[in-house]
């Protein structure tokens, strides 16, 4: 069976699963969906384009539909694709409230169609290795993880597009709050939020900048900070520690990486294994895929998702769950109260 794929919007995710789909003979692309004008690779000129969603969907009729607009439009492009009896991956985050994450889940238990959401780390070995060496150190665990973004151009111009509906910490945080709860699989209770704006060229009631904690039934307590524009600073934009009692696992980034590139976001270079009482281990990643090689291995755990039926249900329950923690972060910074969870 070849999956035919229709992809909706052509951002930078878009047009990297676009790609991925294009060279994957598990897939044929039927259709590109863009609202406007979009320079695209040369690979995908010769696929048709249209700025109307919904008209193809119904006129494609397409077996997957991937969703990578813009945040507010997910569920409802989600739920349409899964009425219209197609599979979804949709990029991250799942939507802009928990209802509409949890009207994705149930939509997708109703029609029995998958959906995998592009929680993009989750198929990345350094990750991997990362949640299963923290694993086996033991809990409880201090998370301490950020990712600020010095950005400028046409960068800023996408992160401004992104905060009108989504803020920072909401946007990349339900990534690294992900790690968090697959490390220590244990119930959030408590999230405590703070955020600030910076700049005049967004919303009055937007912040680019935020930070927050999230604390867990088993004591242990994680901090993730993120910040977008052209003020940011570039020292110490990503960190990524996970602490326990008996030691410690961290990236160490290259000395050479910088917060404006995408595959920093992703790269490693080195993982540092800390145990207590004993020698430090350093593991190289050197060999690691970048952003479009993790891509491709994203929609090729799509193509097994449907092909070989696999369960998506804890999948789809952790999408909400990380949602649900971050959206928490920004009511709290809001309201500058802690949210009970």
């Amino acid at each position: 069976m070849t999956i035919r794929v229709l992809v909706a919007g052509l951002g930078n995710m878009g047009r990297s699963h676009a790609l991925a789909y294009h060279n994957d003979p598990a897939f044929q692309i039927v259709g590109l969906v863009n609202r406007s004008a979009v320079d695209l690779p040369t690979e995908l000129r010769a696929y048709p384009l249209s700025a109307d969603y919904a008209g193809a969907l119904a006129r494609l009729k397409p077996d997957l539909v991937c969703i990578a607009t813009y945040s507010d439009s997910h569920a409802d492009y989600a739920v349409a694709a899964m009425e219209a009896g197609a599979h979804v991956f949709v990029e991250k985050p799942l939507a802009t409230t928990v209802a509409d994450a949890r009207r994705v889940q149930d939509c997708a238990i109703r029609t029995g169609r998958k959906v995998v959401v592009g929680y993009i780390l989750r198929h990345h070995p350094s990750w991997m290795r990362l949640i299963e060496e923290a694993r086996a150190l033991g809990g409880p665990y201090v998370f301490r993880l950020n990712l600020n973004q010095q950005s400028s151009g046409p960068t800023w111009e996408v992160h401004k597009a992104l905060m009108q509906t989504t803020p920072p910490i909401v946007d990349c945080g339900v990534h690294y709050v992900d790690v968090m709860c697959q490390i220590t699989d244990a119930k959030p209770v408590e999230v405590r939020g703070m955020g600030l704006r910076l700049s005049h060229e967004i919303a009055p009631d937007m912040y680019n900048y935020g930070h927050f904690q999230v604390l867990f039934e088993d004591g242990s307590l994680g901090w993730y900070e993120a910040g977008w524009g052209p003020m940011m600073s570039d020292t110490a934009f990503f960190v990524k520690d996970v602490v326990s009692p008996n030691g410690a696992v961290s990236i160490r980034m290259p000395e050479s990486a910088r917060s404006d590139d995408i595959d920093t976001h992703t790269k490693t270079s080195m993982l540092r294994v800390h145990r207590v009482g004993k020698g430090d281990e350093n593991i190289s990643m050197a060999d690691e895929p970048g952003h479009q090689a993790l891509c491709d291995r994203e929609q090729a755990y799509v193509a097994r998702a449907i092909l070989e039926d696999i369960d998506l249900t804890r999948h789809m329950q952790d999408a909400v769950q990380s949602l649900a923690i971050c959206l928490a972060a920004d009511e709290s910074v809001r309201s500058g109260q802690a949210v009970k969870l």
